[in-house]
């Protein structure tokens, strides 16, 4: 079997700990659609950090962390954030972090750190996330993800091994500012089908994202859906669902997948990288993946999971996980007209149970599945209202899109 030739990237910050180790595994958990690792920060830890492949440089989310490492404050910046927005956030940067995976080690990894935890990532996953870990892994490291095993290998760029099988598929990638881009064949409607460039994002929940404003060409489908797609540093990031006829993932073809299209208001594109969206893990969960930023390239070969439909909430309810123990979940919005709205549920209740099973003996992403679960299912919420009186209501889940 050939060996890949040397890799032509400089080398990113991480390296095997064991001299003459070629490969090391780390498990990840999976929230919401979001790849969690635990990391160790100059040897104290470990923290939950979100695995971006879409971030460039990684973040601390936590100020509270940073404090408590004693981090080096060094240059600050103001953060903008959707459309070009002042944020009115603050952001510095400190180097020498040393950051340690099992089997892997970055003596000295230079971080972003907020001022303040907008994001809430906590409260979104569901346990305690203090930030992101981005594009370093991956520059360092040959990154298999075994999604139906829930975990990774690190492979050193020199000595790995192509996979041969004729279901493995292989695309190319372009790096631009320490992020990588596929380009893919989309099918947007019975008559236009175009290669789009989209981010590799294993940060985004999402299958698929589109950006209508960066091509003339790209209109939106006809059925849609309107919902708010998710939060950024400036608020939330509003738009519209639809779905795609057909997507070309090298010789694999994704049918009526599920895509998000933010207003272009609510995004904020860099202008020296041009693209038309991203791809992201709802999507990618279906393979095992290569992702080779040092011979860019990925590999990818369909999984257990490859067949699933794309589904999208079927309730309308909104949940923000709070709490200790992030095992209290709160209405934080419900979407108008939703099966939520018409069973009465309203934002800023407590849900308590549902059929008849208490709440806190689920985790955040249990419940999402649940109100993704089947059409017409009929669910039995009990919920709190901010007056504390008890309510309950009879959930009917429809596909709405």
């Amino acid at each position: 079997m050939p060996v890949c030739a040397q890799p032509t990237l400089p080398p990113g910050p991480f390296a095997f700990i064991r001299p003459n180790t070629h490969q090391t595994t780390l498990n990840f958990q999976v929230q919401r659609n979001l790849l969690v690792v635990k990391l160790r920060l100059n040897g104290a830890g470990p923290f939950n950090f979100l695995l971006d492949s879409g971030v460039g440089t990684s973040i601390i989310t936590s100020p509270q962390l940073a404090d408590s490492l004693r981090l080096r404050r060094g240059q600050y910046f103001r953060v903008v954030g959707m459309g070009g927005a002042d944020t009115g956030l603050l952001a510095y940067q400190t180097d020498s972090v040393r950051v340690e995976v099992p089997g892997a080690v970055a003596r000295h990894m230079s971080w972003l750190v907020m001022s303040d935890d907008v994001l809430n990532l906590s409260g979104y996953v569901g346990l305690p996330i203090s930030g992101i870990l981005g594009s370093e892994l991956f520059r360092s490291f040959v990154v298999t993800i075994h999604s139906d095993l829930s975990s990774l290998e690190l492979t050193d760029p020199a000595t790995y091994r192509t996979p041969r099988g004729k279901r493995w598929s292989s695309l190319p990638l372009s790096l631009e500012n320490n992020k990588a881009y596929v380009t893919l064949p989309v099918q947007l409607n019975d008559s236009l089908t175009m290669p789009l460039k989209l981010v590799l994002d294993t940060g985004a929940s999402h299958a698929l994202s589109l950006e209508l404003d960066s091509d003339a060409r790209m209109a939106a489908p006809v059925r849609r859906l309107p919902a708010e797609l998710g939060r950024g540093l400036s608020g939330t990031v509003r738009g519209f669902l639809g779905r795609v006829p057909i997507l070309h993932l090298g010789r694999y073809t994704m049918h009526s997948v599920l895509t998000s299209f933010p207003d272009a208001g609510d995004v904020h594109r860099r202008i020296d990288v041009p693209r038309n969206g991203n791809v992201g893990y709802e999507l990618l969960k279906r393979f095992s993946l290569v992702i080779d930023y040092p011979h860019r390239r990925l590999l990818l070969r369909p999984n257990t999971k490859f067949r699933e439909p794309f589904e999208h909430d079927m309730s309308g309810i909104d949940l923000l996980a709070t709490g200790e123990s992030y095992h209290r979940f709160l209405v934080l919005r419900v979407v108008p007209d939703s099966p939520a709205a018409i069973a009465g549920v309203e934002a800023d209740e407590e849900l308590l149970s549902i059929n008849f099973l208490p709440v806190n003996t689920f985790s955040l992403t249990q419940l999402d599945r649940m109100l993704h679960s089947e059409d017409g299912r009929v669910l039995l919420l009990v919920l709190r209202r901010p007056d504390g009186n008890l309510h309950t209501a009879t959930l009917r889940l429809k596909r709405q899109i």
